[in-house]
């Protein structure tokens, strides 16, 4: 269907009649010669091939103007409704990217990574299933850093996330600012597909705001919150004279990330290698998609370069025209 933006514009279509009709030219000079009959002056032919001329270039002026008339009216073709991906969840990935994700105690294709190496991995298997959820990233360390709010790009999502280096948001774990940032970004959305995705291996040692308070604050606005300890509990350590087995994830504050969850309505998961976590992000997959308000857009295409391409073609064959009557004149 073809849309007109500016109508009105076809109201000027009588304004060079208009103009015709009421402008009064400047006298002319007076003639040199004065002539009482020049009927003897006037050839036949010629005077017919004027008249004739004239009334197609009037023609070709006619067309030229409605021409630019219909590219200022702003033509444009509207195509058929297309929806939008609305329904589904609003995930806020909160990600712990502090200096001890750097430990390399996981396992990917068979070759030891760090921490942050597998949650990449495993965390853009998970974003790229979330077609049609709103999915935003927080990342966190001694700070707490919004690195993409809610979009449906999760191509791009996945690109912030792998861009991301272990340590840049400073070497402690800041997790209720890391909570607090994602409540502030989700509270405005429907309640009922809010969730936030925690991921840490440590505890919270330093930040604004406590872990349990900002829970709080996550319950009180309707937020349910899954939070992933992620860590190996062996590790073996080369020593100067044997390897000692050694427990990673000494640090991690599973009894907090607990309370998190408990205190939201959420679950708390215990990522031991990539397997586990694997694992626990299919378990969140599968969380029921919440129906939102349809939404729907209808593809517009712009028309006006073609009426003005007409224009432009008219007023180049008045110029030819012009510039040949001319020199007939002049011969």
């Amino acid at each position: 269907m073809i849309e007109w933006l500016a109508p009105w514009m076809f109201a000027l279509a009588p304004l060079p009649l208009l103009i015709t009709r009421w402008w009064r030219p400047l006298p002319r000079p007076a003639a040199a010669l004065r002539v009482p009959d020049t009927t003897r002056f006037a050839h036949p032919v010629a005077t017919t091939s004027r008249s004739t001329g004239r009334r197609w270039r009037l023609l070709l002026a006619c067309i030229a103007w409605l021409a630019l008339l219909a590219a200022a009216a702003r033509p444009q073709l509207t195509g058929d409704p297309v929806s939008l991906p609305t329904t589904g969840r609003d995930l806020m990935l909160a990600v712990d990217i502090s200096g001890s994700m750097n430990t390399e105690d996981m396992m990917l294709d068979g070759r030891p990574v760090d921490r942050l190496t597998t949650v990449k991995s495993v965390v853009e298997d998970f974003i790229t299933r979330r077609r049609g959820d709103r999915i935003g990233l927080v990342l966190f360390g001694s700070n707490a850093y919004l690195q993409a709010p809610l979009t449906f790009d999760v191509g791009t999502l996945g690109k912030l996330l792998d861009e991301a280096p272990v340590g840049i948001a400073g070497g402690k774990t800041a997790i209720g600012d890391a909570i607090g940032l994602a409540v502030k970004r989700l509270r405005d959305r429907p309640a009922e597909s809010r969730v936030i995705v925690l991921l840490t291996d440590g505890a919270n040692n330093v930040g604004e705001v406590t872990p349990d308070k900002a829970a709080e604050l996550a319950a009180a606005a309707g937020l349910r919150i899954y939070t992933i300890g992620v860590g190996a509990e062996e590790m073996r350590v080369p020593g100067f004279f044997r390897d000692r087995i050694v427990n990673p994830s000494a640090d991690l504050d599973e009894a907090s990330l607990q309370a998190i969850a408990n205190t939201t309505g959420g679950r708390y998961f215990r990522a031991r290698n990539t397997e586990q976590l694997e694992e626990i992000y299919r378990l969140i997959d599968e969380l029921e998609p919440v129906e939102q308000e349809a939404r729907t857009f209808r593809p517009t295409k712009a028309l006006f370069h073609w009426p003005l391409a007409v224009a432009f073609v008219v007023f180049l064959l008045l110029a030819v025209g012009t510039s040949r009557g001319d020199r007939r004149v002049a011969t």
